[in-house]
């Protein structure tokens, strides 16, 4: 966490931006809460709990900050909110991919880059170099099909 908080001083630093507390306070939220993907509206929640004071505006401005930065990835699974989750690794640009239930809403990660040779492809063949990508896969899980 300490590492996170150290990179985002720095990435922020070099945007001419400081590390607020309230910004570190979204930062630690989305850190606790890696393997879920909340959305502002969950973010603002677990963050007045401790910082009361924070608004969902601030929220907001500091999610497209670290977007920015590189420090968080935004997700869209086609149910009208946008998600957000930290970047741990120290590459940005290629995350994992999800598989999306259709019936009880689960999301899955798939940690494997499951894109890489069609992005080499598209190099090749477009000269066009990929920088990021998101697999999204929509079905049923396991446990709903049982």
């Amino acid at each position: 966490m300490e590492e996170l908080v150290s990179r985002a001083g720095r990435k922020l630093k070099a945007k001419e931006y400081k590390l607020t507390p309230q910004r570190e306070e979204i930062l630690r939220v989305l850190y606790q809460h890696r393997d879920k993907h909340l959305s502002a509206e969950d973010i603002h929640f677990l963050v007045k709990q401790r910082t009361p004071d924070v608004g969902l505006a601030t929220v907001y401005r500091t999610l497209e900050l670290l977007l920015d930065c590189d420090l968080v990835h935004r997700i869209d699974f086609g149910d009208g909110r946008q998600r957000y989750e930290v970047v741990t690794g120290p590459d940005a640009g290629h995350h994992h991919h999800h598989l999306i239930c259709t019936r009880c809403g689960r999301i899955l990660e798939v940690e494997e880059d499951l894109l890489e040779a069609l992005e080499q492809r598209v190099a090749l063949a477009y000269g066009f170099q990929v920088t990021d990508h998101q697999l999204k896969m929509f079905g049923t899980c396991r446990e709903c099909r049982e």
